[in-house]
């Protein structure tokens, strides 16, 4: 987690960031989503909102307040089907009449190594899936959605989730929970993988953008900074793992412990998991084994 910054909007208020991009900040805080989940309106005629957010009542109007006479909500983009970004669009494509958009289900976009942890009976821990949402439309990597005024390029950025998406406006990037300036992203196997993650960094590093607007926090106007940042600051936490686990075998808890020493309590649940991400990424590439069953409780050592 990052020091403290100035980012404190008033929930419900559009702030406008860009000619034709508006933030609508839910009122959701949590050790997880910051000050709340960031909203965004795009266009100014057909509006793309992305991520409507928790089912929350107040957010739904605020939402519905934005839109101004000659405008209408044609899109609603998901990032992806966590319960602080999906659980609203249903209600608010009911209201509006738009269709919903996303990479597919909780399950689309689940690596292999996922899917055999959870055939192996893991279960999801950390931010909470939204299992019932189904996107009215299924959309792919690299294709691109528009309303009269704009146009979003779709960039499948599996990581974080496997169904998760950032969006390409121009040099801007909607990055959702993939790059965030307050905190790095939460990777929890079997939802998330670490793999994936680290492959979908590289990507956007690919592209000279100009500005971030993640799902939680502030814009992110030095996206190439942050992006080396956040994957240094994940071979750092991979080199301290390796180097505990030639000391002796430890599990994601023992790990966890040794590591983030100065994490609260509460958030130690979500830091076990990021180790088990990063054991799980070892195990791929022969760095590490598991002594016994592959679960989150598994005592790992190094390969010989």
């Amino acid at each position: 987690m990052q020091a403290p910054d100035d980012f404190d909007p008033i929930p419900g208020q559009p702030a406008q960031l860009q000619p034709g991009v508006r933030r609508l900040l839910a009122p959701n805080p949590s050790p997880m989503t910051y000050r709340g989940t960031n909203t965004y309106l795009v266009g100014t005629r057909d509006l793309a909102v992305i991520d409507p957010g928790p089912d929350m009542d107040s957010h739904l109007h605020a939402i519905l307040d934005a839109v101004a006479p000659g405008q209408r909500i044609s899109h609603i983009i998901v990032t992806h089907s966590h319960l602080d970004h999906s659980p609203l669009a249903r209600r608010l494509s009911q209201h509006c009449g738009a269709p919903t958009y996303g990479f597919g289900d909780a399950r689309a976009g689940r690596s292999k190594a996922m899917q055999a942890l959870v055939d192996g009976g893991l279960r999801s821990g950390g931010e909470g899936i939204d299992t019932g949402f189904r996107p009215d439309i299924t959309v792919a990597d690299a294709e691109r959605l528009a309303g009269d005024d704009w146009q979003l390029e779709v960039i499948h950025t599996p990581g974080h989730l496997g169904n998760h998406i950032a969006l390409g406006l121009g040099d801007a990037c909607f990055t959702a929970d993939h790059v965030m300036g307050w905190a790095s992203s939460l990777v929890s196997p079997p939802d998330g993988d670490l793999t994936d993650f680290m492959a979908s960094c590289a990507r956007l590093q690919q592209r000279d953008w100009r500005v971030f607007y993640p799902g939680h926090g502030a814009a992110i106007l030095d996206p190439r900074v942050r992006l080396d940042w956040l994957i240094g600051h994940r071979l750092s936490r991979e080199a301290e793992i390796l180097s505990h686990l030639g000391t002796a075998a430890a599990t994601p808890a023992d790990l966890a412990r040794a590591i983030y020493k100065d994490t609260p309590p509460a958030l130690l649940p979500a830091a076990e998991r990021n180790v088990l991400a990063h054991l799980v990424d070892l195990l791929g590439r022969a760095k590490v084994r598991p002594v016994a069953e592959l679960n989150e409780t598994a005592c790992f050592e190094l390969c010989s």
